[in-house]
């Protein structure tokens, strides 16, 4: 019996048991190249380069542009399962999802919240990382979970004074050499025949993996949003999606996809849109590639049955770093963005694309301390190149608006026909909290039907900004039923850029705008700064020296005003509401 006619045949039994399955017939695997055609260097794809210009690219010997010099961007790699899960509500109600889960990445993710580090919440690692084996066996109710990296809360250290978790494992689970090959190539160097498996690296793995580990880390993990996605333009980026199946509905052969939403793709076969792409059946894996387009934040879901799959949990953000971030420190920022104009890819001239809304700013601004321009400051970092520092940041938070309604997700799991129409949110919620969960720290987990504790929303939803200071909020809303709106008090936002673009016209003028609230559609974004400086030594240049901010230790609120998103089902209290610490 193959291992996917015995997950079909008994996943009940099955997922609780994990069966033990042999390595030769399992389904699963993994893609991590360490060099490819665009990045032909390996020891050069595990870290970005600073930007100095475009690449140089010339056919090479296949007739095909080639890298020649200056080789931007790196590889990155991140797993992901598609199954089944519970999120715990701010009430105590235990919500089921059809959910996305963390499969590689662990060590990141236990984190809990960017807190302006990177890649502490995402499941993203570059080949180096990815392409490494767990030292140990894991068990049900990994990663990072069973084994004391979170269940102490110690895991939370940016920003709330704890230690790095134990747990420091960031590559692919299950991944292991392919025994099979290392065995097959051996036999035939003996015998003095054709090696059945020439390309397999030195250290045997090729993208085998043990299904068993995936199953046992894998099933009841989803995760509300789920896995965070980041990189950096013209970074290479290979996603697999592997379909562990649902334990609670082992009469759903479900499908899954990822689907990145208004995100330019250039191959609908990426796209995850099933009619146009590949849909992947349970006990099988697919590898998603991406070029990194335009910088932007942007999100993901499933494309399998939108309105169900949305509302049942498989939403997840995603947003790409721009370059202007690896420019060195001190060098002029409009020169540096005019440089992308020489880049064919990402030209921004009428001339090459009219509809561009990234020009250059109108002038290249003058700062009496530095002479002619803005400088790339020596830390923080940009939204958008946008050459003139209007997007720069200290700390950044990703933040989803969603909804749960409990009768559908109620429904979901007892075998009932799910009526679409009737569909009403009446959890709120913000990366998958709801207040007061949203001002707690650290991610939050719930005990599953596998009687396992697992790490269910590990996005945290409390900003905290440095006096001083600007914090970026990337907002989405992935809800396919609420507008979404969010206000501040005391603090204003200013928007900065909308769906994945600067807010730019095609003169090159500024029209970013000040707002107390925002209001978003399903499938839109905006990029807000939140400024705790009141006066800066250098008016024009936001990276500037704060000479009068917030005073350190007030509180503010990010919060919904509409009423009925400030509760909790039945509860009037709670919702769409978080807090802002100036620290």
């Amino acid at each position: 019996m193959s291992r996917s006619e015995l997950y079909l045949s008994g996943i009940a039994a099955s997922l609780l048991l994990l069966v033990a399955l042999p390595a030769g017939a399992q389904s699963f695997r993994v893609q991590c190249p360490t060099s490819t055609i665009t990045h032909p260097v390996a020891a050069n794809n595990n870290a970005e380069p600073a930007y100095s210009g475009p690449t140089v690219q010339a056919a090479g010997s296949g007739g095909y542009l080639v890298p020649q010099s200056n080789v931007n961007g790196a590889i990155k790699c991140q797993q992901i399962s598609g199954g089944d899960g519970y999120a715990t509500t701010a009430d105590g109600h235990q919500t089921f999802m059809f959910s996305f889960g963390p499969l590689s990445g662990l060590e990141s993710i236990a984190f809990g919240n960017p807190d302006g580090a990177f890649d502490r919440a995402t499941g993203a690692s570059v080949p180096s990382v990815y392409n490494t084996v767990y030292p140990g066996v894991f068990v049900p109710g990994d990663p990072a979970t069973t084994d004391g990296a979170m269940d102490s809360g110690s895991a939370y250290s940016q920003g709330n004074g704890g230690s790095a978790p134990t747990f420091t494992f960031n590559g692919a689970v299950g991944l292991t050499p392919d025994l099979d090959c290392i065995a097959g190539n051996q036999a035939a160097l003996a015998a003095g025949t054709a090696a059945p498996c020439p390309n397999l690296p030195a250290n045997g793995l090729d993208g085998h993996v043990d299904p068993r580990q995936i199953m046992d880390v894998g099933v009841m993990n989803g995760n509300i949003p789920a896995p965070l996605i980041t990189m950096d333009e013209d970074d290479e980026f290979f996603l697999t999606l592997t379909n562990v199946g649902m334990l609670m509905r082992p009469d759903l052969f479900e499908q899954h996809t990822v689907h990145f939403h208004g995100y330019p793709n250039a191959s609908a076969f990426y796209d995850g849109v099933p009619d146009a792409s590949v849909a992947i059946n349970i006990g099988g894996s697919f590898t998603y590639y991406y070029l990194a387009p335009d910088a932007g934040t942007y999100f993901w879901h499933c494309h399998i049955t939108p309105p169900e799959h949305l509302q049942m949990g498989m939403v997840g953000q995603l947003y790409v770093r721009p370059r202007q971030n690896r420019v060195p420190s001190g060098n002029n920022l409009y020169t540096a963005r005019a440089l992308q104009d020489t880049d064919a890819r990402t030209a921004c001239v009428p001339t090459k694309d009219v509809l561009c809304s990234n020009n250059l700013p109108l002038t290249n601004g003058v700062v009496s301390t530095t002479g002619n321009g803005i400088a790339r400051a020596a830390a923080g970092n940009y939204i958008y190149n946008d050459g003139d520092g209007t997007s720069y940041y200290d700390v950044e938070y990703p933040i989803q608006m969603h909804g749960f309604d409990p009768n559908f997700h109620f429904v979901g799991m007892t075998f009932n026909p799910e009526a679409f129409v009737d569909m009403k949110d009446k959890y709120f919620l913000l990366n998958g909290r709801s207040y007061p969960d949203t001002v707690t720290p650290g991610p939050l987990q719930t005990q599953s039907s596998d009687t396992k504790v697992h790490y269910s929303q590990p996005l945290g939803a409390t900003i905290n900004i440095p006096a001083g200071k600007r914090a970026a909020l990337r907002l989405v809303n992935l809800s396919v039923s609420e507008y979404h709106t969010l206000g501040t008090l005391g603090i204003r936002m200013y928007v900065v850029g909308y769906n994945a673009k600067l807010l730019r016209d095609q003169a090159g003028n500024n029209t970013g705008y000040f707002a107390n609230s925002i209001t978003l559609g399903g499938g839109e974004s905006l990029d807000v700064i939140l400024d705790t400086c009141l006066v800066r030594s250098n008016p024009v240049d936001p990276s500037s020296a704060c000479t009068t901010s917030l005073p350190k230790g007030s509180v503010y609120f990010l919060y919904s005003p509409n009423l009925d998103h400030l509760s909790n089902d039945a509860e009037n209290f709670g919702g769409e509401l978080t807090e802002i610490h100036v620290l």
